[in-house]
């Protein structure tokens, strides 16, 4: 929510006259500088970058990103650990060597 929607909210419900825009327009930067920072600091506690955008919109499609970078790493490495256990089993007859082409080749797919 950025500090133009509450302001309109507040507009539509009837809370704001020229008098009051000043104050509901501190409240409202003030409400939104909230919402980023409670934002933030869930995401530094779990380890994510947070040095990207000024709004919880810019954080959270950063957040998005890291996210599926980090589960297409651990994809790729789990592809990885299986095929060293067929090359670690491999048969007189290549069979595991196979297998472990085959798990390999599904990650270029």
């Amino acid at each position: 929510m950025t500090q133009d929607d509450i302001l309109r909210m507040a507009r539509e419900a009837g809370l704001t006259t020229m008098a009051h825009d000043s104050r509901i327009a501190r409240f409202a930067s003030l409400l939104v500088a909230a919402q980023r920072e409670k934002v933030a600091h869930w995401m530094r506690n779990l380890g994510y970058a947070t040095g990207h955008g000024d709004t919880i919109e810019d954080l959270l499609d950063h957040l998005g990103t890291q996210i599926a970078e980090g589960l297409e790493a651990e994809v790729l490495m789990e592809r990885e650990a299986c095929a060293d256990i067929c090359d670690q089993h491999a048969s007189v007859e290549g069979i595991a060597q196979r297998c472990a082409e085959q798990i390999r080749s599904r990650g270029k797919k």
